[in-house]
């Protein structure tokens, strides 16, 4: 495989990476425009799923502001 082709990462993978749950990683991904970059096998289920730019999801855990829960004052 050419060492060219872009890391892409299951929402889980990415999830982990921004410190939430996937549900939450998807929504913080479309809030910021990012989309799919393929759909291919989960490794562990082998079903289909969308695969999102890790570089993509780099730059969104970089530039994302930490949160303040405002209920806990």
């Amino acid at each position: 495989m050419p060492d060219d082709q872009p890391e892409l990462w299951t929402i889980e993978q990415a999830a982990e990476h921004l410190g939430v749950q996937p549900g939450s990683a998807r929504g913080l991904l479309s809030r910021r425009g990012i989309r799919r970059a393929a759909t291919g096998s989960h490794p562990v289920s082998g079903r289909i799923v969308a695969l999102y730019s890790a570089d993509q999801v780099r730059d969104v855990a970089t530039n994302r502001r930490p949160g303040r829960r405002t209920d806990l004052d």
